[in-house]
């Protein structure tokens, strides 16, 4: 049946078919001590032909003149080795397998080259694309709870702000005015938005996780680090996985791969990822469930192979997003210093409404406008290598595009106070990097290339009130604020535009002065230019000659546009001093000048004497001083222990400002004087036996604004006056900075047995991971409202998993059913309610893997 079926797949993708004389194999192999092993397994993959190892180590098998082939080998207590033989060998072939109770080391590229995670001095984390399936970390949200040092905040996909030692976006609603500093990185195409971390992985072989400034070996400059994803390739020889899991909740996620030669130079592959799930949250007004998921993706890969020195590999993929959700469910009400009769329990008694919980874990809403957070992300990449003297040449060119389609219910209740709030747009980005990578002499070695980006995100946007609306606005006691029909269907329509390019060369050298002893200077010269322009018309309402009335919908909203365009350049770079003691310590030190570049705000601006604050439309640029100092050591036999401690100085950092202006629709931008974030991280990784692994991270973070004077005022101070003049903002020099916990950390194990099912030579395994991060603030100011309490999740899987056939595994993910809450948010017009983003409640199901 298995080779039927590979028949039928190898068809589907014109692989190649080899003559079909014998020819004999021949082959030898050993562990990692070089002892031969006597008795193990080989088998031509997809196939019953197999044989056994002799006492020296050495095998024939006959591959039926049948090529490309893969040679499954496998040995108890050992891992299973997947060989592949494009054709028949001229040489007996010699194969290494690795104990089952050694620590695998982990190879990685972020450097442009492959080398050892242990030997490179940069605080890096690793997660194979297995270990992400295997713990159910289908997106990037998931793979926080891997690598502690890593945040994810998300609202809805399109405000989704990703951070790395608490550092990166801004917290709260995306502003497209301003880069991330967080790179994201998928096959060497950098992907400009952070809406893509909400999308589902496909085909991941691995994520390389890397902290601090990146800036010399990357083309997009990041202030505290990036992800270097990269999926797999296409294989010349052909083999297909396909994958289903079902949950409660109606859960069904399933996920196919097939690869294989399209010709003697042309190999192929092609995936499919597809999530759905009803709802979490009830809305009693509807009767129905919201927060759904509906994901899909597709991904296509075609590598040609012109001559053994260059690879093309031309890759095209488009996912769409079309989930009810994602309703954020009202979470408390904080008593502000305005009039009491503009606090928010006596605005709903004079509507004579009743909310539908008060306790945001029975998870009820009543939302009268639908949730809608429809999202279609794609592009195409051409990505050619050649090899020319001691390294390599590569050319990345990119097109990339993302639509967001959304409509909200901003006031989280089921008074019509804004009968729309949306904001669809289209993002268009162009990106071109080369460079270069290779061995310069015996010592020395580098990296190098310059990096282009082109991008337009152009916004479309309606707000609109509703017929509760003129009593969340009323801030007189006029009896003119009730006239009937005056705000109903008075809004604004958006239109904002934002073009940017951006250009740099970049490098950085690896210089081994004496053995062990390496100094690793980088540079980074960058031109940054932003266009922008904003206007918003008001329109609707009762149409009326009345100067009151008239005055009254002017405090809601007014019209207000502005263009602005500004451009600057920076030099900036690091030094890294790495020694490495002896072959289980590596030791290193790095001091970095960084940046984030100059932004501009496209989302509004706040008023003076009802004109626009034009001296908030453009942010000054970040600059970031950097110090680290790590060691990597493997203190024992299979095991590793990491630690770095690291100290980030932040001037003028963008950061987020929720305007109380309801007409400012999503928040504005602006510099804080100076931040500071310091800390420590801890990972390990222990293979006790070879039953037993145990992994695990920690970090301390220590992140304030040491000054920031004009920060908004902290929810419960909305209203605040000084000698009777409205204050406006706040000095919080000294407060901590949003999103940041002091600590946060993983720890997992698994427990593993030799094992057969349904015939299948495998491994049996119980898996248990938990994460957990101490209280964080979720306002910009920090506020006692906002303040998300501490939680820890605990999550479980076990089954049978095998390199070939039948994998089976159960699951559960927050085994405790813990509540908590990823983020807390103050509802637009600051009325002194706010809302949560909830975390998920227990889930469970099952998955079954099939490979060929």
């Amino acid at each position: 049946m298995k080779t039927t079926i590979k028949n039928i797949f190898s068809t589907i993708l014109l692989l190649s078919v080899s003559s079909t004389f014998a020819q004999i194999v021949k082959g030898h192999v050993n562990n990692t001590d070089n002892i031969s092993l006597e008795s193990a397994n080989v088998i031509i993959s997809g196939t019953k032909i197999n044989t056994t190892t002799d006492k020296n180590g050495d095998f024939d098998i006959d591959s039926q003149g049948k090529f490309p082939l893969t040679l499954l080998v496998q040995y108890s207590g050992h891992k299973t080795e997947r060989v592949q033989v494009a054709a028949f060998p001229s040489t007996p072939l010699n194969i290494i397998l690795i104990e089952d109770n050694k620590l695998a080391e982990v190879v990685i590229s972020s450097r442009r080259r492959i080398e050892k995670a242990q030997n490179v001095p940069i605080p890096i984390s690793v997660v194979s694309g297995k270990q992400a399936e295997q713990a159910g970390a289908f997106n990037v949200n998931r793979i926080k709870e891997l690598i502690p040092s890593v945040q994810l905040y998300s609202s809805n996909p399109r405000n989704t702000g990703i951070n790395i030692r608490s550092l990166g976006s801004p917290f709260g609603l995306t502003n497209d005015g301003i880069d991330p500093g967080v790179g994201f990185y998928i096959d060497g195409v950098y992907y400009a938005r952070p809406a893509i971390t909400t999308l589902d992985f496909i085909d991941v072989s691995q994520i390389e996780v890397l902290r601090g400034p990146q800036g010399t070996l990357f083309g997009k400059n990041t202030t505290s680090g990036a992800f270097n994803i990269t999926t797999r390739r296409p294989s010349f020889t052909p083999s297909a996985d396909f994958e289903v899991s079902y949950g409660n909740y109606s859960f069904l996620q399933a996920k196919a791969s097939i690869t294989g030669a399209l010709g003697k130079k042309v190999a192929g592959r092609l995936s499919f990822s597809g999530t759905q799930r009803d709802g979490l949250i009830d809305n009693v007004a509807t009767g129905k469930a919201t927060n759904t998921l509906n994901n899909q993706g597709i991904r296509g890969q075609l590598l040609y192979t012109p001559s053994e020195n260059t690879n093309v590999l031309f890759s095209a993929d488009i996912t769409t997003q079309r989930p009810d959700g994602y309703a954020q469910v009202l979470a408390g009400v904080a008593p502000t210093q305005r009039a009491a009769y503009r606090q928010f329990n006596a605005i709903i008694a004079d509507l004579g409404y009743q909310l539908p919980s008060t306790n945001a874990f029975d998870r009820k809403i009543d939302h009268d406008t639908p949730w809608r957070s429809g999202q279609d992300i794609g592009g195409v990449s051409l990505n050619v290598d050649t090899k020319i003297g001691q390294g390599t040449l590569t050319s990345t060119t990119a097109w990339r595009f993302s639509t967001w389609d959304p409509s909200n219910d901003r006031d989280f209740t089921g008074l019509q106070v804004l009968a729309k709030s949306q904001n669809p747009n289209r993002h268009t980005q162009f990106t071109q990097e080369v460079r270069y990578a290779g061995e310069i002499s015996s010592k020395l070695t580098g990296v190098g290339g310059i990096f282009f980006i082109d991008q337009e995100v152009k916004t479309k946007g309606t707000e609109e009130s509703g017929s509760a609306q003129w009593r969340f606005s009323q801030s007189t006691t006029s009896s003119k604020w009730a006239t009937p029909g005056l705000f109903e269907g008075y809004g604004i329509k958006t239109n904002a535009n934002i073009h940017s390019v951006s250009a740099a060369v970049f490098g950085q050298l690896d210089w081994e002065i004496t053995e062990g002893l390496h100094i690793l200077p980088g540079v980074r010269y960058n031109f940054d230019k932003k266009d922008a322009d904003y206007a918003r018309t008001t329109y609707g309402g009762l149409q009326t000659n009345d100067p009151e009335l008239i005055a009254l919908k002017k405090l809601v909203y007014t019209d207000q546009s502005f263009a602005k365009n500004t451009d600057a350049t920076d030099f900036s770079g690091n030094l890294t001093v790495s020694y490495k003691a002896s072959d289980k310590i590596n030791a290193y030190a790095t001091y970095a000048k960084s940046y984030k570049p100059v932004g501009v705000n496209v989302a509004g601006l706040p008023t003076v004497n009802g004109q626009p604050a034009l001296d908030l439309a453009v942010i000054k640029p970040e600059k970031v001083n950097h110090f680290e100092v790590g060691a990597k050591t493997s203190p024992f036999n299979n095991a590793i222990l990491n630690l770095t401690l690291f100290n980030t100085d932040i001037k003028d950092y963008q950061t987020n400002v929720q305007a109380a202006e309801l007409g400012v629709n999503r928040g504005y931008l602006a510099n804080a004087d100076k931040v500071r974030v310091r800390g420590a991280e801890l990972d390990a990784s222990f293979v006790i036996n070879s039953h037993f692994t145990v992994n695990g991270a920690a970090t301390y973070s220590d992140g304030k604004y040491i000054k920031f004077t004009n920060a908004p005022l902290p929810l419960e101070e909305t209203g605040k006056t000084e000698n009777g003049v409205q204050v406006a903002y706040k000095d919080v020099s000294g407060s901590s900075l949003p999103g940041v916990s002091k600590w946060a950390g993983s720890l997992g194990g698994e427990y593993t047995t030799e094992a057969k099912f349904f015939g299948n030579l495998g491994k049996f395994f119980v898996a248990l991971d938990s994460y957990a991060r101490s209280e964080f603030s979720s306002s910009p100011s920090a506020s006692k409202y906002l303040i998300v309490q501490g939680y820890a999740i605990f999550n479980g899987r076990l089954g049978f998993r095998a390199a070939e056939g039948l994998s089976v595994s159960v699951w559960g993910r927050n085994l405790l059913n813990k509540d908590y809450y990823e983020q807390l948010l103050p509802a637009g017009g600051n009325a002194g309610h706010y809302a949560g983003v909830l975390g998920d409640q227990r889930t469970y199901g099952i998955t079954l893997k099939y490979s060929l």
